[in-house]
């Protein structure tokens, strides 16, 4: 049996890093909802639904449910009449966001590179 080295296990420990990250922002709309809550602040259900065009409310309640399970988001119960729900980044998601921003500017300029080959 081979002994694994302090290399590899650092190989090792950083694959699965990687592996946790991806999963934590895996999806069609985890990165949208992180960057419209950053953007905007603290935000109500209603308006994360108005302002991601094209998710559902029972996706967007299932979305959020997991950021605030991964720490990502905090759920605010509001005593307002009716009740109202609002949520707000947490210290912890404002680490994604250089993340965020380093996708932003992968995207654009990947745009650029395939307008250019297709011209």
């Amino acid at each position: 049996m081979e002994k694994i080295t302090c290399k590899s296990d650092a190989l090792i420990k950083r694959q699965l890093a990687l592996n946790d990250a991806l999963e934590l922002l895996s999806g069609k709309w985890k990165i949208v909802l992180l960057r419209s809550l950053y953007l905007s602040g603290t935000m109500r259900f209603k308006d994360l639904l108005e302002t991601v065009k094209g998710i559902s409310p029972k996706i967007l309640s299932k979305e959020l449910q997991q950021l605030e399970e991964n720490l990502l988001i905090t759920r605010t119960v509001n005593k307002t009449k009716p009740i109202t729900v609002s949520y707000t980044l947490t210290d912890h998601a404002h680490e994604t966001l250089p993340v965020i921003h380093a996708l932003i500017e992968f995207g654009l300029k990947h745009r650029i590179e395939i307008r250019q080959k297709l011209l």
